[in-house]
């Protein structure tokens, strides 16, 4: 599961104004969905200011990996270079594991989406995430699987409801990666 938002959007857009602001959302979806779509991953929804997108191993056999490059391709995508400031700030949650993936809803209200705890932790993963940063769980440090360059940080503990996560979880912008125990 992946969840990529924009940070202060609510500023930005009253900064920018509506018309604006629709233009700024509708670069930031094609970015993010053009850089999921390269990853075989399947764009579940554009929620205001983020996009929700799953990735099936179905469809591709490295779900982890896939996840992570197309993390790191939005993050570049809008600006995030050392010495460069983005043209938007963004961060990313990533989670890996089991959820239900159909249709929700009834009569003439329905939806097709992805719904369970791996969900939720990583909406709650992105939220966490600074702008620049995509923030995944896992059990092993996925970065250093497909050699993500970038320096060794410090971590600091998420809590989600009540309680830390375990195994790995990590932040990076690209530049910096860091490992959460």
């Amino acid at each position: 599961m992946m969840f990529a938002d924009i940070r202060g959007s609510t500023s930005i857009a009253e900064k920018v104004g509506p018309a604006e602001f629709a233009n700024l959302l509708n670069r930031f979806y094609e970015v993010t969905t053009k850089s999921l779509l390269l990853q075989n991953a399947v764009v579940d929804k554009m929620i205001g200011d983020e996009v929700m997108a799953f990735f099936v191993p179905a469809f591709e056999k490295e779900t982890q990996a896939a996840a992570l490059r197309a993390a790191v391709a939005i993050l570049r995508r809008v600006g995030y270079r050392p010495g460069k400031e983005p043209w938007l700030p963004v961060g990313i949650g990533i989670n890996f594991g089991e959820a239900y993936v159909g249709k929700v809803g009834t009569g003439e209200v329905n939806d097709f989406t992805a719904l369970g705890d791996t969900v939720n932790t990583a909406a709650r993963l992105q939220s966490h995430a600074k702008a620049g940063e995509d923030g995944g769980f896992r059990k092993r440090l996925l970065a250093h699987c497909i050699g993500v360059p970038g320096r060794a940080a410090r971590g600091r503990r998420v809590a989600r409801k009540g309680r830390f996560f375990r195994g790995a979880c990590y932040f990076t912008g690209g530049i910096t990666s860091v490992r959460f125990r």
